[in-house]
């Protein structure tokens, strides 16, 4: 549901779970979709797996110092997976009365009846489900979901004026944006398990806009999103790094063609470590789609490069007490010191692979299980950022990466990208239109540098690292 609002940005509030309503609302989720595995498995069918979800989320957007957007929703849906013969069907809903969840549960009897046999179907092996759901740590803030339209619309202007007021070639923006979501999550499995948690994250996202040479405009952006209010930055830091951003784009021009290191910043480092990601998945790798078939136990990155899947991580976006098939969370190490150690599984996966699960399922809305991350960290190095800067002679510092130049399956990069270019280990002048290449094999082989700068915004996450040479494609000569 959107809500129109006002110039003075007043809203009617759409209904959300308030902060006293929580364990009920997990009761009371839980307890719905323990109904549908009953009525399910009293219809014949071998396996029944329910997922019982509600959320309220709240999207504010000024521009200009004026509110632009106001959009604030609540929902609640309910998901199931039926499995007989080795035949699975899913189906979802958000008709909660007694006749949709009827017709809901009809539907899947139906489909289950004319899916095809799959000989890997199946729930995870019962002696590794969870008898009792450990308890969910710090994943919620309760204060998030009183923050209210007006107080989320404060805070956006808040951080366009910092912008502003940085330096007064910040004539424009594109605005501010400040968004917070909360969600309850329960899930019924009739192997036995049953549980449930809620979730919280919010954003604070400010987009300045200063003018070049030529009338361009060059937008620059800062964010800050944490699982809970009082440790996002403040709207004043955001908008001053978001405008010195901006203005540190003024005057770019392409960099000279040829091979050099290349420095990634965090946020387009975990581009980098995201593609790593897809590629170590268990579906990616039965289905033939990824680079690292085959791999475990062979060299696939430098010495200095660890990747973790770590759900433990205290109020990080990715933690989580349990997965999707009703397995204790784990922490799994992918890469260790460049070698390739696992694949992330879930139940399917493995039989098909005939690996070990890695507790990496995931439980769609509509019931439907895969593999995922949780924390997919590229772990930190002892160098500054500053540091690994001044260590590179010549080269491209990038800081943001366009495009999705990628092919998971033979490993070939290459993205637009737009950063500073690196003399004498300084930052000198902005470059943009240019184009970065490089196997990502190669890739991952040619990090000589890690920086120690790792920030938990997101649940992929790395810190700034070096590739000592990549192709760049620029200008014939620096101009």
């Amino acid at each position: 549901m959107s809500l129109a609002i006002d110039g003075r940005g007043t809203v009617d509030q759409a209904p959300a779970v308030t902060t006293k309503d929580i364990a009920a609302e997990l009761a009371e989720l839980e307890d719905l979709a323990a109904r549908v595995v009953e009525k399910a498995l009293a219809r014949g069918v071998d396996v029944a797996e329910a997922v019982a979800r509600s959320g309220s989320e709240l999207s504010t957007k000024v521009r200009m110092g004026e509110p632009e957007l106001v959009e604030e929703a609540s929902h609640r849906g309910l998901g199931l997976r039926v499995i007989k013969q080795n035949r699975v069907a899913l189906t979802s809903t958000s008709d909660l009365t007694r006749a949709g969840i009827a017709r809901f549960i009809d539907d899947a009897l139906e489909l289950v009846d004319v899916s095809q046999e799959d000989p890997f179907a199946g729930p995870a092996p019962a002696e590794l489900v969870l008898a009792k759901a450990p308890t969910a740590g710090e994943l919620y803030d309760p204060s998030l979901i009183d923050l209210d339209a007006e107080q989320a619309l404060s805070l956006a202007r808040r951080g366009e004026k910092a912008a502003f007021d940085f330096d007064p070639r910040i004539e424009n923006s594109d605005g501010a944006t400040f968004s917070r979501m909360s969600g309850c999550f329960s899930i019924v499995l009739s192997g036995g398990f049953r549980g449930g948690y809620a979730t919280s994250y919010a954003s604070l996202v400010v987009v300045p806009i200063a003018v070049d040479e030529g009338n361009k405009k060059r937008r620059g952006h800062h964010w800050t999103a944490r699982r809970h209010f009082c440790e996002l930055d403040s709207p004043e830091k955001v908008g001053a790094e978001a405008a010195r951003r901006t203005l540190r784009k003024l005057g770019a021009k392409k960099a000279p063609t040829g091979v050099v290191p290349v420095v990634f910043d965090p946020d387009s480092a975990r581009s980098i470590v995201g593609m790593m990601a897809g590629c170590a998945m268990g579906s990616s790798i039965w289905r033939k789609q990824s680079y690292l078939a085959g791999r475990i136990g062979t060299q696939v990155a430098s010495e200095l490069v660890t990747l973790v899947d770590d759900p433990f991580l205290a109020r990080a976006p990715g933690s989580r007490p349990f997965d999707g098939e009703g397995l204790a969370s784990r922490r799994n190490v992918l890469v260790e010191n460049g070698v390739l150690r696992c694949y992330l599984c879930d139940s399917y996966s493995a039989r098909k692979l005939e690996l070990p699960l890695t507790a990496s399922a995931a439980r769609g809305s509509s019931g439907d299980v895969g593999p995922t991350t949780t924390n997919f960290v590229l772990q930190p190095g002892t160098l500054s950022p500053e540091e690994i800067i001044a260590s590179t002679p010549r080269g491209l510092y990038v800081t943001e990466m366009m495009g999705f130049g990628f092919n998971a399956l033979t490993g070939d990069f290459s993205r637009g990208a737009a950063g500073l270019w690196i003399e004498d280990g300084k930052l000198t002048y902005p470059v943009s239109e240019v184009t970065i290449s490089l196997n990502a094999d190669e890739l991952w082989k040619r990090i000589d540098a890690i920086g120690n700068d790792l920030d938990m915004r997101t649940a992929t996450a790395s810190p700034t690292i070096r590739v000592s040479a990549m192709t760049i494609a620029g200008s014939a000569t620096a101009e």
